[in-house]
C-alpha cells in the first residue's frame, strides 16, 4: 500500500510538472511596446490609461553616448538614438529618445523601454539595438547603423542597418553587411537605398582601403561605392538638393559632392578639418561640424566657408530641426545636445 501511494504521488508530480511546462510553452509572449511621453505610468498600461506630466515641469537629459539625431516632422520632435554602454559591457543596451525643440525631454525611452537581455528578447517581436550611430528617417521608417558582435576580444564586429516603424516603433527589418565592421553615418533615399560611410583608419597608420562609402539596396545587396582617395576618413553623409551625395571627412576639411554612381563632382572646404556632422539645406547651404576642433562651418553656394559657432566639445552628427529652424548636435561623450538657432 505504501509503495502504491508513493507511485501515485510521483505520477501526480510528474503530471503537474508536464502541465506547467506545457502552460509555460503555450503562454503568449509580451507584445512589443514603446515608452510613453513623460507622465504616468512610465510603461504603457494594459488598459491604455495614461496621464501626462504637468506642464509646469521641465525635464532635461535622456541622452547617453549619442552619435546622431534626426527630425520627425510628424511629431515635431528630435529623434536621438542612444548607444548606451558598449557591447563588451552589455549587449543590446541602446534606446531611442524624443526631445523637444528647447532640449527638454518628450519621451525618455520610446524604443528601448525594456531592459537589455531577456526582457527585450522574450517579446513577441524581439528588440535588438546594440550601438546605434548614424540615423535617418524616410518612408515612415527610422533607420540606424548598428553593430553586432564585439562582446569580447575574440568576437568580431559586424555592421547592421536596422529600421523601425515611426508609427509604432516596431522593428521593421535589418540588413547585415558582411565585410563591414560598422558604419558611421547613413543617408536613405526615397527608394530605400542606403548610403553609409566607413571612416576607416587615420594617423599614425592610415589605410586608404578602409575609407569607404557603401551602397546598400532595400533588398539587402551591399557593395562599396567609393573607396580610398579622394576620401580621407569619410564621416557625415547627406543628399544635396539635386540628389547627389555630399561627404565630409575626418582626415581633411574637404566637403565632397559625388554622383550616386560614385563620380566626384565638386570639392568645397570647411573652415576646420576633423569633420563629423553634415546638414544640407534646400537652398544648397551646407553646415559642417568638426568633432575634433569644435567649430561649425557654413558653406553657402559659391561662397567660402565661415565659422558660425566655435569650441563645442565633440560635436558629432548633426540634424536640422525644421520646427525651430535650428541645428541640433549630439555632443557624443558629453551626453548632451547642442542647439544653434539659424535665424532668418
Amino acid at each position: 500500500m505504501k509503495q502504491f501511494v508513493l507511485g501515485t504521488t510521483a505520477l501526480a508530480i510528474a503530471t503537474l510538472g508536464a502541465a506547467m511546462t506545457s502552460a509555460q510553452q503555450a503562454a503568449p509572449k509580451p507584445p512589443f511596446a514603446v515608452g510613453n511621453p513623460l507622465g504616468m505610468p512610465i510603461a504603457p498600461a494594459a488598459d491604455g490609461r495614461f496621464t501626462p506630466m504637468s506642464s509646469n515641469v521641465k525635464v532635461y537629459g535622456a541622452i547617453y553616448s549619442a552619435e546622431s539625431c534626426s527630425y520627425d516632422t510628424t511629431r515635431n520632435v528630435i529623434v536621438v538614438p542612444n548607444r548606451g554602454v558598449g557591447q563588451a559591457v552589455q549587449a543590446n543596451n541602446g534606446w531611442v529618445s524624443f526631445i523637444n525643440h528647447d532640449g527638454s525631454v518628450h519621451t525618455a525611452r520610446w524604443i528601448g523601454l525594456q531592459n537589455a537581455g531577456d526582457e527585450r528578447m522574450n517579446m513577441a517581436t524581439p528588440l535588438v539595438l546594440n550601438e546605434p550611430s548614424g540615423s535617418d528617417i524616410n518612408g515612415g521608417r527610422f533607420y540606424v547603423s548598428d553593430r553586432d558582435g564585439g562582446t569580447s576580444p575574440g568576437v568580431p564586429l559586424s555592421a547592421v542597418i536596422r529600421s523601425f516603424s515611426m508609427k509604432d516603433g516596431m522593428p521593421a527589418g535589418e540588413i547585415k553587411v558582411p565585410g563591414a565592421t560598422g558604419f558611421n553615418d547613413i543617408e536613405v533615399a526615397d527608394d530605400g537605398t542606403i548610403y553609409a560611410t566607413n571612416t576607416g583608419t587615420g594617423a599614425p597608420n592610415p589605410d586608404p582601403k578602409t575609407w569607404q562609402v557603401w551602397k546598400i539596396t532595400k533588398e539587402g545587396s551591399a557593395s562599396i561605392l567609393i573607396q580610398g582617395e579622394p576620401l580621407r576618413q569619410p564621416n557625415g553623409i547627406a543628399f544635396d538638393p539635386q540628389g547627389n551625395l555630399v561627404v565630409v571627412n575626418i582626415g581633411s576639411n574637404d566637403v565632397q559632392t559625388f554622383s550616386t554612381d560614385g563620380k566626384l563632382l565638386k570639392t568645397e572646404k570647411a573652415v576646420q578639418p576633423g569633420n563629423d556632422g553634415l546638414v544640407v539645406m534646400a537652398d544648397g547651404t551646407k553646415y559642417v561640424s568638426s568633432v575634433q576642433q569644435g567649430g561649425v562651418s557654413r558653406i553657402r553656394p559659391n561662397q567660402p566657408a565661415e565659422l558660425i559657432a566655435q569650441n563645442i566639445p565633440n560635436p558629432a552628427s548633426m540634424c536640422y530641426d525644421a520646427g525651430a529652424n535650428q541645428l541640433v548636435i549630439p555632443m557624443n561623450a558629453n551626453n548632451a545636445l547642442a542647439f544653434i538657432p539659424l535665424g532668418r
